[in-house]
C-alpha cells in the first residue's frame, strides 16, 4: 500500500550507535528531535556505517549498541508513530548514492572539512588515514539527499558538513539535471552541559551520566563531579558559571533551586556537597519516568527491532524512488 503523502517539511538526522546514551546526547540532540517530530516529517537513522569510519577494528558489540541506543530513543519519548527510525546499513541504496557522489566530489572539498583534521588529532591510537574516514562527509551527503530533506538539525560545529552536502547536490545537478534540492541547516540551540570532569560529556572521556544509570549510580557519580576549581574550602565563595554541577541544575532542577544555588554558591552559604545532593535528587526525579519506559523495551528487546524494521521499510520506499531518479539521470538505467 502506498504511503500517504506527508505535506510537512522533512528533516533528517542520524546518530552513531555507541550503546547507552548519556545526558549530553539528551540535551544535545534527543530533546530537539522530540520537538521536531510534532512539526516535521522526521527521519532519524542509526549511522552504523559511519561508526565503521573510526571503529572498524572492533564491531563485536555493534548490534547490542544499536539496540541500547534505540531503546533510549524510545524511552525519552521519540515516537515511531510520528517519526521514522531506520538502520543505514539495511539500505544498500545509501552505498550506491555514496559511490556516485564520490565520483563527482573533488578531493580538496574533503580535505578542507574542519572536523577531518580535528579528529585525526583527537582520536589518537587509531589509524584513521583511510579512504572511508576521508570520505565520510560524502556518505553524510548521500544520507541527507537520499530523502530530499529540506532541513538538517545540527549544532554550529556541523554546519560545514551541511554546506558540503549543498555543494555536492549543486555539482550533481549541474552534470545531470535538477534531482536534488539543497538542504538547510536547522540550528539547534542546546544548553551547555559539561561532563563530570568539566570537559564535553563523552563516553570516551569516561565523564558521562547515562540515561539508564540507577539512582545510586547517579548519586555516586555526582558526588565525584568537579566544581568551581577556585573554591577550595567550604567557606570560599564560588562562581556557579564555572561549575559543571550548576550546568546540570539549570537543566534538571526547578527554578527556585536554580536561583538558590546561583545566589548561595556566590556567598558560600551553600557548600558543594549539599549542592551536589540537591542536583542528584532532581536529576533522579527527571530520569525516573525515562527509566520506567525503558523497562518495557528491556523486557522485550524485539520491540526495538520491530520498530527499526518497520521504519527501515518505509525509508526503503523513499530511497528506491530517489535512486530510480538518479540512475535515470546518470544513464545508469
Amino acid at each position: 500500500m502506498a504511503q500517504p503523502e506527508n505535506k510537512r517539511p522533512r528533516v533528517l538526522s542520524g546518530m552513531r550507535p555507541t550503546g547507552k546514551l548519556h545526558l549530553g546526547n539528551l540535551v544535545g540532540a534527543l530533546q530537539n528531535w522530540i520537538k521536531l517530530q510534532d512539526r516535521y516529517d522526521s527521519y532519524h537513522f542509526v549511522a552504523d556505517w559511519h561508526m565503521l569510519t573510526t571503529e572498524y577494528a572492533n564491531t563485536s558489540e555493534l548490534q547490542s549498541n544499536i539496540q541500547e541506543m534505540v531503546t533510549d530513543w524510545l524511552a525519552v519519548g521519540l515516537d515511531p508513530e510520528k517519526a521514522t527510525f531506520f538502520v543505514q546499513s539495511r539500505l544498500p541504496e545509501h552505498a550506491e548514492l555514496y559511490l556516485i557522489f564520490g565520483m563527482v566530489t573533488p578531493l580538496g572539498w574533503l580535505e578542507r572539512v574542519p572536523t577531518y583534521k580535528e579528529q585525526l588529532e583527537n582520536l589518537q591510537g587509531r589509524d584513521l588515514h583511510t579512504y572511508g574516514f576521508l570520505g565520510y562527509p560524502v556518505l553524510q551527503a548521500a544520507d541527507i539527499l537520499m530523502y530530499k530533506a529540506g532541513y538538517v538539525p545540527v549544532g554550529e560545529d556541523q554546519v560545514p558538513h551541511v554546506e558540503l552536502t549543498r555543494e555536492i547536490a549543486r555539482r550533481f545537478n549541474q552534470f545531470y539535471g535538477e534531482i536534488f534540492t539543497e538542504p538547510q541547516s536547522l540550528l539547534t540551540p542546546s544548553p551547555r552541559l559539561r561532563g563530570t570532569d568539566g570537559r564535553k560529556m563523552s563516553k570516551s572521556y569516561n565523564n558521562a551520566i547515562f540515561l539508564s544509570d540507577p539512582p545510586d549510580v547517579v548519586d555516586k557519580t555526582v558526588r565525584g563531579m568537579m566544581t568551581d576549581p577556585a573554591r577550595k574550602r567550604r567557606y570560599d565563595p564560588g562562581d556557579p558559571e564555572k561549575c559543571p554541577v550548576f550546568d546540570h541544575h539549570k537543566i534538571f532542577s526547578p527554578p527556585e533551586v536554580i536561583d538558590r544555588v546561583n545566589r548561595e554558591c556566590r556567598t558560600a552559604e551553600l557548600g558543594c556537597v549539599d549542592c551536589k545532593k540537591m542536583m542528584a535528587h532532581h536529576l533522579n526525579e527527571f530520569l525516573a519516568p525515562i527509566q520506567e519506559r525503558r523497562k518495557v523495551y528491556e523486557r522485550d528487546p524485539q520491540k526495538v527491532w520491530d520498530v527499526l524494521a518497520g521504519g527501515t521499510e518505509k525509508a526503503r520506499c523513499v530511497a528506491q524512488a530517489t535512486m530510480a531518479e538518479v540512475r535515470a539521470a546518470t544513464k545508469l538505467a
